[in-house]
C-alpha cells in the first residue's frame, strides 16, 4: 500500500513537472513569437503594432530587459519620450551591464533638450564600451549643444581615432576647434571631412567661411563654387559666390556670376536683390550713373511687390535717394525698417533721406535707432557728430 502511494505521488509530481515544463516552453515560444512580431512590425514602420507586441511579451515576462528595451526604443521612435524614458530606465535597472539601454537613455534625453543628462548616459556607456565611435560622437554633440565646447573636443578625437572616415565627427571637431579659435586645427578637420565626403555641404560652408576670415580668398571661392555645383537647384549658392566676389572688390566677376544666376533663376527675388546690391555699391563707389541705372533696373521688380524683403526695399530706397527721388526714397526706407530682419544701415539711409527733406525729427529718430543697433563703441565719430547736430536743430 505504501509503495503504491509513493508511486502515485511520484507519478503526480512527474506529471506536474511535465505540465510546468510544457507551460514554460509554450510561454517562452509565445514570448519569442511576440518579440519577433514586434520586430517585424517595426520593419514595416508600424510602431503601434510593435508596442502591442512588446507589451504582450512583457505580460509574459515582467523581468525581461529585452522587451523593455525594445518597447522603450519604439516609444522613442514615436516621439513618446516620457514613456520611452520609463521603459529604458527599467531595462537599465534589470541589466546594469547592458550598454544599449544606456545609449538610448542618452538619445531620449538629447531629444528632450536635456543635454547634460544625455552626456551623463553617454559617458556611462563609454565606461562599459570604449570602442564605439558613434557614442563618442553623441557624447561630443551633447557637450556642444550644451555649450561645453572644450569638453566636446576629446570625445571627437577618440571618435575619429576609432573610425578615421567618420565624416560628421571630423566636421564637428572642425566646428569646435573653430569656436576655440584654433583655425589651423579647424581647417585640417574640415578638409578631412570634405575629403571623405565631397558632397558634405555643411563642411564646405564652414571651410569657405574660414578661408575668407583668414584671407585665403581663392580657396574660399573654390568652396563656394563647389557648393553651387553640388546644389545647382539652389539659387542662394550662386548668390553667395557673386557676393563674395563683390566683397573682395571683384565687381565684374560678381556681376557676371549674378547675371548667370538671374538667367538660371529668373523668378528668384534674392538673385535680383543681390545683383542690385552689387550695381548699387559700384554706383556709390565710382559715382556712376550707368551703374545706378542698372541697380534700379535690377531692384525695381522685386521692391514694388507686397512680399518685398527689408533688404530689397532698403537697397531700392537707397538707389532712389542717389537718383534724387527723395520722397520715394524716404517712403521705401520707412517700409524697410518695419520688416524683419532689418539691417542697421537701413536706419542710416532713412536718416539721410529724411534730413534732406527737412524732416529733422524723423532723421534724428532713425539715426538714434541706427546707433542703438550698431552699438556706441562701433559708431564712427562722424555719425555721433551728426546726431548731435540733429539734436541741436530739433531744439531750435
Amino acid at each position: 500500500m505504501k509503495r503504491l502511494l509513493v508511486l502515485s505521488v511520484g507519478l503526480a509530481a512527474l506529471t506536474f513537472g511535465v505540465v510546468l515544463a510544457w507551460y514554460a516552453v509554450r510561454q517562452e515560444r509565445e514570448f519569442q513569437r511576440l518579440i519577433a512580431a514586434g520586430d517585424a512590425a517595426l520593419a514595416r514602420d508600424q510602431t503601434y503594432g510593435a508596442i502591442e507586441a512588446f507589451s504582450g511579451a512583457l505580460a509574459l515576462k515582467r523581468d525581461s530587459m529585452l522587451a523593455y528595451l525594445k518597447r522603450g526604443d519604439t516609444y522613442r521612435r514615436r516621439g513618446e519620450l516620457d514613456s520611452a524614458l520609463r521603459d529604458l530606465r527599467q531595462a537599465a535597472a534589470l541589466d546594469a551591464s547592458a550598454p544599449r539601454p544606456i545609449e538610448l537613455l542618452g538619445d531620449v534625453n538629447a531629444a528632450m533638450g536635456r543635454y547634460e543628462r544625455a552626456a551623463e548616459h553617454y559617458r556611462a556607456f563609454t565606461q562599459l564600451d570604449d570602442r564605439s565611435p558613434r557614442v563618442f560622437y553623441k557624447l561630443a554633440l551633447a557637450y556642444y549643444r550644451n555649450g561645453q565646447i572644450e569638453q566636446a573636443i576629446e570625445p571627437l578625437r577618440q571618435a575619429v581615432a576609432l573610425d578615421g572616415r567618420f565624416t560628421e565627427a571630423h566636421y564637428l571637431l572642425g566646428v569646435c576647434l573653430r569656436d576655440r579659435a584654433d583655425e589651423d586645427g579647424a581647417l585640417e578637420a574640415l578638409t578631412r571631412a570634405v575629403e571623405i565626403n565631397p558632397a558634405f555641404a555643411a563642411a564646405r560652408e564652414e571651410l569657405a567661411d574660414l578661408y575668407e576670415r583668414t584671407g585665403r580668398r581663392v580657396e574660399a571661392i573654390e568652396q563656394l563654387e563647389a557648393l553651387a555645383a553640388l546644389e545647382p537647384s539652389r539659387p542662394e549658392r550662386l548668390v553667395s559666390v557673386g557676393l563674395a566676389y563683390a566683397r573682395w572688390g571683384r565687381t565684374d566677376a560678381a556681376i557676371l556670376t549674378l547675371g548667370r544666376a538671374a538667367e538660371r533663376f529668373p523668378d528668384q527675388p534674392a538673385v535680383y536683390t543681390a545683383l542690385g546690391r552689387v550695381w548699387l555699391q559700384d554706383a556709390e563707389l565710382r559715382n556712376d550713373r550707368v551703374a545706378l541705372g542698372k541697380a534700379l533696373e535690377a531692384l525695381q521688380p522685386t521692391a514694388v511687390t507686397a512680399a518685398a524683403s527689408s533688404d530689397a526695399l532698403m537697397l531700392y530706397g537707397r538707389a532712389m535717394f542717389l537718383a534724387g527721388d527723395l520722397a520715394a526714397a524716404e517712403r521705401l526706407l520707412q517700409q524697410a525698417t518695419t520688416r524683419s530682419p532689418v539691417e542697421p544701415v537701413a536706419f542710416r539711409y532713412l536718416a539721410d533721406a529724411a534730413e534732406r527733406l527737412g524732416h529733422v525729427a524723423a532723421a534724428q529718430d532713425a539715426l538714434r535707432r541706427y546707433v542703438a543697433l550698431v552699438g556706441d563703441s562701433e559708431v564712427e565719430p562722424a555719425i555721433s557728430d551728426r546726431l548731435a547736430r540733429l539734436q541741436r536743430r530739433a531744439r531750435t
